[in-house]
């Protein structure tokens, strides 16, 4: 039968084989066919001939058409047929759908629905005819029945969609249905159905599955619904790392743990990649993606920002039309992350309201620890992100050798940890990255040699870290380094000695490096340049220091620790302990020669030679010799001469010009430091040894020496030295400029020996006299400076130079002084010391204060960790019991409080005219200082609030840099306990009463909450603290509105959502109007208050513009949320209420307070000095300059009440019924005014230059106002 099919379809009409096929049963046909296909035999053509006969153009036809089409998809769907037949019979229904009548099309597809609904797929293989299906039904004109209508075929494949969208899919066949659709032409509407269908089926599907479908997905977004494909992607990797980072971190009895870490990543880190191949071939993808992750930057940036999206940003760095882009969005956000954290740190009233959110910081570090998974498209983008974050907000520029910050004190913090972030992204990548280290190091040592003229050092310490991490692998980079190494001679010292420091562990490692690097420090020793000569010093120096010589002492401060790995190296290189003497000796003799170069070189190896001695102590020999011939030069050995040492022989005089030649100060400080060393540390160990005599000698000829220049330096006068009060020291002269050399050298050389002599003192009489005989000839000669310093013009010899007194002496001549500064200051008060021992107006106590303070502050800005050890040494009773370790700072720190806190109750108990104002200041700045200790959540903090607010409130004094002091304390403790909105209310009442009203004849009650607001005081100094204090207040108010802002707009995008948005901003949104209704009321006080010309009025005038810019933007909000929820609480309606009835009004009374107060400032001016225009001139200019605000202050205004209409006329409230509109003030005549000019000058043009009073709605007005009041006016 089949053969006879087959031969009737081979002929040229079909007639006859539609015959034949009619007089066949339906049966035999698809069992004909079924057999056929199972064998794997010529079904195609079977099939193809069986079509051939059976035309649409007859029903018969259709009907038996239809049949077996049905038949064939059940048929391939049974999965009994091979691959190949399968296939083939598809491609044939493919070809033949078009060829179907709607109805057929529409029941066909209906059948594949219910089949995917009910789950009624074996293989799925059929569905490749589903998109041929909706396709060839869209193109059938002509309505078709559809259940229970008439529907057109695109109408019916809307509805197909829409149906097999909202069934369950089974999960084998997502990706192949998701597959499907990009096949089927679709309007934008039927591809958000399918997006969002197939983003519920992700949580379905295994890990594993969702990167194909992701590729599927990235495909169908270029018909449309990007935004809804990036956000759905992001967010389900987001949640996911979530729930993955939470069961990592819970408890350990969770054995099903979901995923595992490395199935996670590779996973992101393969569907990262699709995203990367999507972005390349549809740009408009990457446009989506910077959009959506943008629109999070105005609220909450970590919404939209996750490990994974950032990992996707990093990726898309590789397409160069997105590169600045990404990097550009990445460095605001990490900027403004670090700016909000700061700015929740500082505010209580902040941290309430917003919940604590990882940073953007941890989530790119996060990243870095994830791509360890071979996430290298990543890498490149991070190490890119490192450098320009290091490269952005590095310390900037350098004058005179400081690094300058160029920006404020507030913005510098975040600038700094962007920084820090840089290089902390840098390093973990070049620990995990192999492939990436070798870039890494180059670009640091690049930036370190090109980069001399700005500072570096962050880069530097980049360089240590990685050096220290790993000096075995960089040995493979050795090259680049020793690249470097030929840049030394050409690099500032302090980069020579940065470099040198950080690659130091390499040198141990690696004997070529070391060879290069000496062989590069030789020949810089006899370059030209003075730079060269000194960078070979200080390398050498640093080699000596850290090549330890066998049966050196060990070091307590070593400068670097050295891993294990370096160590192991150490022991099996032939560089070891005894190679090392051989080689230090040789660097010995190289800076020997030194000694014969200028004073600069000498005096960098006199600096280096101690430090070297402590960490190398079998050199000390070679040192002490060398120092010892040096002193010889210098020293005269007769013991009756004075002086007793050769001055003149310091001093080089090269016809006019005259330079010291040998530091001859700073060798006697190296001497006195590596001898009181060499006798502390290497004497005692040799007690039980017979040295030989030799080796003692320089020792004891040292001694000897130092003796003998005390005691003979102690009888020279200055004359000796020829430096007495006749003496020249101008600047200008060769004698004064060799005179001043010679007297800075005596005042060093004075010092060296006080710290000499007190080290060896053991606190006897005799040698504390010495000690006060050497400082009496150093105070002599600095008197002598100062006094012909301050005669002479030039300031040179005020430039002072460096103490000799090292820090050990300072700190133990400090620490027998330090209990007795607290003791004494604690224990007697200042007005029971009798007036003898006052010196210059300075009593003993108040330099024991001063010294307390200024060591508090130290510590705090220099040594943060180590403050829980200087506060156990200051606690005298701590010796008697040692638990001292549970105490904790803030305990401690109390401890101290209560102590100053007496001292200042006493100062205060005193007489008006007893009280010190210098000493008040002293103590609330170390209670500042102390008070910083202190844990906000604290018993002890909230006392001492409430201590420093009772001073406040209870104690009167006229005093304004203790008020100010005072209030500066009060503020920063009261914005880490809560708002201080309701204390500045209360202030601001003070200061109404004490400075009375704009309108003078009303009487303000006075109100008196604080003691400290009184008439001296009120104004300028508590009105502009509590100006600025408002002006955070404002800020904080203006961030939290940006931030619901930004909620709303990213939560209008679905309906549920903003409902929950309403309900949960709530709080923020009743906080920030309870806070603009406090401060209102506060500016309704200061508005009203009769406030001196200046600073006040203009810091006012700012504030109030920065209020109604502040209400308007909350306005905005409003405007924005009623669109969404409609309606506006009704605390908002009467804080408009509020603004209209207490603050508009008011503010155009001020100003014209304002500017009355200056034309008759300005008319005082002019009737009392007619003849001096000048003083008109400069009176009319500061009227000019302190009027500027009042303008822009309008306009806020005005803006203001434009935005209220809006929101009146959308909200359907009548906001504007408590609001009197403002008057016009663009144009008003004064009549008395014109009268007065009129009579004055009597001249007809002036008529057209009426008074104006002031421009609103434009600054024109104000020009106007200026020309007009100069002429009336002057």
């Amino acid at each position: 039968m089949d053969q006879k099919i087959l031969s009737l379809a081979a002929e040229k009409t079909a007639d006859k084989l539609q015959e034949f096929l009619q007089t066949l049963k339906e049966d035999d046909l698809t069992n004909l066919l079924q057999n056929q296909a199972v064998k794997g035999k010529a079904a195609g053509a079977l099939l193809r001939a069986i079509f051939k006969g059976s035309p649409c153009s007859e029903e018969a036809g259709t009907l038996r058409r239809s049949k077996m089409y049905t038949f064939c998809i059940h048929l391939v769907e049974s999965g009994d047929l091979q691959k190949e037949v399968a296939s083939e019979i598809i491609g044939l229904l493919m070809l033949e759908a078009h060829h179907f009548p709607g109805p057929f099309l529409v029941e066909l597809a209906n059948e594949f629905v219910s089949a995917v609904k009910e789950g009624g797929l074996v293989n799925g293989k059929s569905l490749e005819l589903l998109p041929i299906i909706l396709t060839a039904l869209t193109t059938k004109k002509g309505n078709m029945a559809y259940g229970k209508g008439e529907l057109s075929g695109e109408e019916c494949k809307k509805q197909l969609i829409n149906t097999l969208c909202s069934g369950r899919w089974d999960q084998q066949y997502v990706i192949q249905l998701t597959s499907m659709f990009k096949d089927v032409p679709l309007t934008a509407e039927e591809v958000e159905f399918v997006v969002e269908k197939v983003l519920r089926m992700f949580s379905k599907m295994n890990l594993q599955e969702i990167p194909p479908l992701v590729y599927q997905l990235l495909v169908l977004s270029s018909k449309g619904s990007r935004k809804s494909v990036l956000e759905g992607i992001i967010g389900f990797f987001n949640e996911l790392d979530k729930r993955h980072t939470e069961e990592q971190s819970g408890d350990e009895l969770l054995d099903l743990v979901t995923v595992p870490s490395g199935e996670l990543r590779h996973v992101e880190g393969t569907i990262i990649l699709h995203f990367v191949f999507a972005i390349k071939l549809d740009y408009e993808l990457g446009r989506e993606l910077l959009k959506h992750l943008k629109a999070g930057q105005q609220g909450n940036f970590s919404n939209n920002l996750c490990p994974f999206s950032i990992a996707l940003l990093l990726s898309v760095t590789r397409i160069q039309r997105f590169e600045e882009q990404v990097f550009d969005l990445l460095k605001i956000s990490i900027v403004k992350s670090f700016k909000d954290l700061q700015l929740l740190q500082g505010s209580k009233f902040l941290q309430n309201l917003v919940p604590h959110r990882p940073g953007v910081s941890i989530m790119i570090l996060e990243v870095v620890k994830n791509s360890v998974h071979s996430w290298d498209h990543v890498t490149q983008g991070l190490v890119e992100l490192g450098f320009i974050l290091m490269d952005s907000y590095g310390p900037k520029k350098i004058l005179d050798g400081k690094t300058v910050e160029t920006s404020s004190g507030l913005s510098r913090m975040p600038n700094q940890h962007a920084c820090k972030l840089g290089a902390d992204i840098l390093l973990e990548t070049f620990k995990i990255h192999e492939m990436i280290r070798q870039e890494i190091l180059e670009r640091v040592l690049n930036r370190v040699v090109t980069r001399a003229s700005s500072p570096i050092s962050h880069f530097l310490d980049l360089l240590s870290n990685i050096v220290m991490y790993a000096p075995l692998v960089l040995q493979s980079c050795s090259s680049k380094v020793t690249e470097t190494f030929d840049f030394l001679s050409f690099l500032p010292l302090q980069t020579v000695q940065g470099l040198l420091k950080a690659v130091q562990p390499l040198l141990k490692v690696s004997m070529s490096m070391r060879d290069s690097l000496i062989l590069v420090l030789r020949k810089a020793m006899f370059a030209s340049q003075l730079d060269a000569r000194k960078s070979a010093v200080a390398g050498f120096l640093l080699l000596l220091k850290n090549f330890k010589v066998l049966g050196s002492l060990s070091s307590s401060q070593c400068s670097q620790s050295i891993g294990v790995s370096q160590v192991h190296v150490d022991i099996h290189s032939r560089y070891n302990s005894v190679a090392n003497e051989t080689f230090c000796l040789e660097i010995m003799d190289s800076l020997r020669r030194c000694l014969g170069q200028q004073a600069d070189v000498r005096l960098m190896l006199y600096e280096g030679f101690y430090d070297v001695l402590r960490r190398n102590s079998q050199l000390a020999n070679s040192i002490m010799q060398t120092l010892l011939s040096q002193l010889k030069q210098f020293y005269e050995p007769k013991p009756d001469l004075l002086p007793p040492l050769k001055l003149e022989a310091c001093i080089l005089t090269q016809g006019d010009h005259i330079s010291l030649q040998e530091p001859l100060d700073y060798l006697l400080c190296c001497i006195q430091h590596c001898l009181a060393w060499y006798k502390s540390r290497v004497v005692p160990l040799q007690q039980g040894e017979e040295e030989e005599e030799e080796e003692e000698a320089f020792y004891q000829d040292l001694d000897d020496m130092l003796e003998s220049i005390t005691s003979r330096m102690i009888k020279s006068e200055l004359e000796d030295f020829e430096l007495d009060k006749s003496a020249d020291f101008s600047q200008s002269t060769s004698i004064g400029i060799k005179n001043n050399i010679c007297a800075f050298l005596v005042m060093g050389i004075c010092e060296v020996l006080i710290e000499y002599n007190f080290s060896i003192s053991n606190f006897s009489k005799n040698k504390f006299e010495e000690v006060l005989s050497l400082f009496m000839c150093y105070k002599k000669l600095s008197d002598i400076l100062n006094e012909k310093a301050g005669k002479g013009k030039t300031k040179m010899a005020n430039k002072t130079n460096d103490s000799f007194l090292s820090m050990k002496f300072v700190s133990d001549l400090l620490t027998a002084l330090f209990r007795v500064l607290l003791w004494r200051y604690t224990s007697i008060p200042t007005s029971v010391e009798e007036s003898g021992k006052k010196e210059k107006g300075k009593s003993i106590s108040l330099l024991c204060l001063e010294g307390l303070q200024k060591i508090f502050s130290a510590v705090q800005q220099f040594y943060q960790p180590k403050i829980q050890q200087f506060l156990r040494a200051l606690d005298v009773t701590d010796n008697e019991d040692r638990e001292d370790a549970a105490v904790s700072v803030t305990q401690r720190a109390a401890f101290q409080i209560r102590q100053f806190q007496r001292s200042l109750l006493n100062l205060l108990s005193s007489q008006e005219e007893d009280f010190n104002s210098k000493e008040a200041f002293l103590l609330v700045t170390v209670l500042t200082s102390l008070s910083k200790l202190l844990e906000p959540s604290s018993p002890q903090f909230v006392q001492m609030l409430s201590w420093t607010s009772k001073i406040f409130k209870e104690n009167s004094r006229e005093d304004a840099l203790f008020c100010k002091s005072l209030m500066n304390l009060l503020f920063s403790l009261h914005v880490l306990y809560k708002s201080p909105v309701t204390l500045l209310r209360d202030l601001s009442q003070d200061i109404h009463g004490h400075l009375g009203d704009i309108d003078r004849d009303v009487e303000v009650e006075k109100t008196n909450h604080f003691a400290m607001v009184n008439l001296r005081t009120a104004a300028p100094t508590v009105c502009l603290l509590v100006l600025s204090q408002a002006e955070k207040v404002l800020e904080e108010v203006d961030w939290l509105i940006t931030k619901l802002k930004g909620q709303v707009s990213q939560e209008t995008l679905s309906e549920e959502a903003s409902s929950q948005a309403t309900a949960s901003s709530h709080p923020a949104e009743k906080a920030i109007i309870m806070q603009l209704g406090t401060l209102l009321t506060f500016f309704h006080e200061l508005v009203q208050t009769a406030l001196p010309s200046g600073s006040c009025v203009d810091t006012l005038l700012k504030d109030l513009c920065k209020m109604y810019t502040i209400l308007t933007a909350l306005v905005r909000y409003y405007l924005q949320v009623c669109r969404s929820s409609g309606g506006i609480p009704k605390n908002m309606e009467k804080l408009v209420k509020l603004s209209g009835s207490h603050l508009t009004p008011l503010c155009y009374s001020f100003i014209s307070y304002v500017q009355n107060k200056k034309s008759q400032g300005l008319k005082y001016t002019g009737e009392k000095k007619k003849e001096k225009t000048a003083a008109v001139a400069t009176a009319m200019a500061r009227v000019l300059r302190e009027t500027k605000p009042i303008p822009n202050l309008i306009f806020a205004i005005e803006q203001y009440e434009k935005f209220l209409i809006h929101l009146s006329k959308k909200s359907k409230v009548n906001l504007m019924q408590h609001i009197k509109l403002s008057t016009s003030r663009d144009f008003k005549i004064k009549g008395n005014i014109l009268d007065m000019v009129l009579r004055e000058d009597g001249e007809d043009e002036n008529e057209e230059d009426t008074a104006s009073q002031h421009g609103g709605q434009n600054k024109e007005p104000a020009k106007k106002k200026r020309k007009t009041q100069l002429k009336c006016l002057s």
